[in-house]
Formats: structure tokens, sequence, C-alpha cells
């Protein structure tokens, strides 16, 4: 008997694995929070024997290391990736034991393209493969993004993306289960994947990278690559020369006084609490990136690598959350933190900033006015229709580029909401007069906009 455990990272959509049997068991991708896989073993009552990594991650810091330590396991890592701590080197075809008792083992499959070093497990069960972590290299429906290491590099890596593709799809058996890291939200996806869960047999007649030949699917994966965040850059470095482990200690207490000196500093304010409250009423200078939407990811791109920030949560518990959040990315500690609303963190006498919420239709009302439209999505979700005469800034490239908005009341929006609000945050800290679109972008033409495509 054999069991396959997903673990859940959806704020960076990705997926780690407790795959064993009775008395073992390995992890696969582990994040960097690793007290929710080592619980997630003790529901199990195995022992984690083995932790393993198919690449050096580029979207988040990993847990393995840490987890291998504290658990007592062999770390498993890509004998050719380049790493500064010790560890198990892992080569094409090299097969290790789980759980003897249960006949279960792993077999390395070197499959280069997401990263030159990239390999997938399959998991056999008495010589059979059931399933295989295909980390960033075949994801459902797609594959893993090959831009990540270095531009030179990235036409060959896609090439190889495809070749490794096809070897999976000729090796394994098709009822095998396709478990990958990448691709539920993940901008490590070269596209967004659909589904939960699929099989070799499934991508066979619906993935592309096994449908093409390879020069078109290469063309149309390299021409379909969207921007990449910011903070990747300092994943894989961290990533190889080993992560510290985690501190999800309370941060020091911060009083409204101390709320207003780091602002006043230059420093981050982060506003963690949903966007409605925040337009409300919120810390003026502060920035709303609400704790239930991506947080990790567009807080980690937007911010000034290594800069301080400050937590504003509405309770202990949403504070908690995203400090668990932030660390999976690099953000290891804030520099303060206080909980409660406006009340507790304005100093006596300060009135609270807030600023309008609209929609579509709000916004069709006010045509010919001075007013800007800010479109603030990626130029891939643009080029599928946009509003006649807005501007457009991508939210990550939005706090150096400010000073390009036009003069007048700016309506902000994106796709649904959500960066609409941490836009209009950005412009309302930097004295400007905002209205955040909190409406889905399907709705603009209904409204009466005019919108074009390119």
């Amino acid at each position: 008997m054999f069991f396959v455990d997903t673990i859940e990272v959806a704020g960076l959509g990705n997926r780690s694995y407790l795959a064993g049997g009775e008395r073992t068991a390995v992890v696969v991708d582990p994040p960097r929070d690793i007290d929710r896989v080592i619980a997630a073993a003790a529901r199990r009552g195995v022992r984690i024997s083995h932790v393993v990594e198919t690449h050096v991650h580029n979207d988040y810091v990993t847990g393995g290391l840490e987890l291998a330590r504290v658990a007592g396991a062999a770390y498993l890592v890509p004998a050719t990736a380049r790493v500064s701590f010790a560890r198990m080197p892992v080569a094409d075809g090299d097969r290790t034991e789980i759980d003897a008792e249960a006949g279960l083992a792993l077999r390395a499959l070197a499959t280069p393209g997401h990263t030159p070093h990239h390999t997938s497990y399959v998991l056999e069960e008495n010589g059979a493969a059931i399933a295989v972590f295909t980390g960033g290299s075949l994801l459902i429906g797609t594959v893993g993004r090959p831009d990540l290491v270095e531009p030179r590099l990235t036409e060959g890596l896609a090439r190889a993306q495809h070749a490794s593709a096809r070897r999976l799809a000729a090796e394994l058996p098709d009822e095998t289960a396709v478990l990958p890291t990448h691709g539920f939200g993940s901008f490590c996806s070269s596209t967004q994947s659909e589904g939960g869960d699929t099989t070799i047999g499934k991508e066979k007649v619906s993935n592309e990278a096994l449908t093409r030949d390879v020069d078109s699917f290469v063309a149309d994966l390299l021409a379909g690559l969207d921007d990449v965040p910011a903070y990747y850059t300092h994943m894989g470095p961290a990533n190889a020369a080993g992560p510290a482990p985690v501190d999800l200690t309370p941060p020091a207490v911060a009083d409204a006084g101390e709320i207003a000196a780091r602002l006043a500093a230059g420093e981050w304010v982060v506003d963690l609490r949903n966007r409605v409250a925040f337009a409300q009423g919120h810390v003026a200078g502060s920035f709303n990136f609400e704790a239930e939407g991506q947080l990790a990811t567009y807080l980690a791109w937007l911010i000034p690598w290594g800069k301080p920030v400050t937590l504003l949560a509405e309770s202990p518990e949403q504070l908690a959350a995203a400090q668990r959040e932030l660390v999976r990315v690099g953000i290891d500690r804030p520099a303060a933190a206080a909980t409660g609303g406006p009340a507790q963190w304005l100093r006596e006498g300060e009135a609270p900033a807030a600023f309008a919420r609209g929609t579509f239709a709000d916004l069709a009302g006010r045509a010919g006015d001075d007013v800007v439209v800010l479109d603030v999505r990626r130029a891939s979700e643009r080029s599928d229709g946009y509003i006649e005469g807005s501007v457009h800034i991508p939210i990550h490239a939005l706090p150096r580029r400010l000073g390009e908005i036009p003069d007048g009341e700016v309506w902000v929006h994106c796709a649904g909401g959500m960066r609409a609000a941490v836009a209009a945050s950005l412009l309302d800290a930097a004295g400007r007069r905002v209205v955040a679109v909190d409406d889905s972008f399907d709705a603009a033409g209904k409204a009466g906009l005019t919108v074009r495509t390119p």
C-alpha cells in the first residue's frame, strides 16, 4: 500500500508532496515552512526518510535542506545543480528505496528544460510506475518556463523541455499520475494550466509539448512568455547557498508613533486588510496588499529588495498567516507589526486617509470628464483587449513609473480588483486623486466603454 498527499502552497501556485508506505515517506519540493510537512507526516504516522528536489527553484525558498536536517533524512538534489551544501547527488537512472515493505522506490529521470539540471522522479511500487513527480517539467496542459536561468540558454532549454516531456510520455504508462510542483497559478509555468490532476495518457492528447512539433512548440512557447517577478532573481541564489531556518515568532509591536516614524524614514508599511476596508480608511502612506490575495508574489515583486516592511493586520491570525507566506519568498522578518485598525495605528489627532471605489459602469458615466484610466494588467492580458485611451503601466512597474501618469483623477483597473487596489494605494500614498475600479474587466464593454484589441 502507498499514499501520496498533496501539500498546497496556494499563494504561490505550487504543490509539494508527501509520499510513502506505512513506515517511511519521501517529501518532494517542500515549502520553506516545514512545520506543515512535518504535521502531514505525523498524521500519517510515517518517518520522513528522504527529501528530494526536482531542481533549484527560482520562485520560492525551499525548506528541503532544513527539513532533511530536522527529520534526519537523506537530501537528494540533482547532481549537476551547483549548490554550496552537502547533499546526496542524483543522476539519471538512480533508484532510491523509500519503503522496502511497501515495495516503494523513486527512480530519477533527467528532464532538463525548466533548468539545465531538472530531474523528475518516478514513484514505483514493486517496479511498476504509479506516479511521476515532474516539478517544473511536464505540467498540466503545459510545461515550466525555460527563461528563468540565463537568457542565452532560453531557446535551448525550451527545446529540452519538448524532449523531456516526450521522454516522460514515451517511458511511462498512460495511467501514471503526473504530479507537478508548478502550474497552479505559479509564474514558473509557461502558461496558466487548468485542472487539478492529470496522467501521462491525458497529457498525450492535451499538452502541446506532446502534440506539436518542436519548432512550432518552441516558437509559441517563447512568444507567450510573461513577465518574470523581480524577486525571482534572489530565489535561485538563496536556494543554492542553503536557506536558513525560518523564524515565525510574532514581530515586535509597533505603536502609532513608530508606524509614523517608519513611514517618514521611507520604509514600507503594508496594510493586509481587504481592499474595501482599506479604501474606507487607512494610515496615509501605507500600501494595501490583501492577505487573502497573492500577497507573497506581489509584495515581493514590488518592494525594493531588502527594504524593511511593517505589517498592519486586523488580527494576530492574519498577521501569522502573512508571515508564513512571506518567508516562502525570502521576506524573513517584518521590521515590526501591529494589529487592529486605523484607530490603533494613527496618532492622536490624525485622521485616516481614504479613496473612492467604483465599477466600470461608474467609469462609463464619467465619459468626457478629466479622468485618467490606468490599466495595471500585464501586457499579455492587455493584448486581449483594453479600454480605448487608457494608460498602461503593469502593476510591477508602477512604483518606478508613477511620474508617467497624466494629471487628473486616476481610475485604476486590473482584471478583477485586487491589483487595482494595490495600485490605488500606491497612487494614494503619492498624493494622487484615485478611484479603484473593483470590477471584472469583462464588464467594461458591457458598461459602454470602448474596448479595443491591438
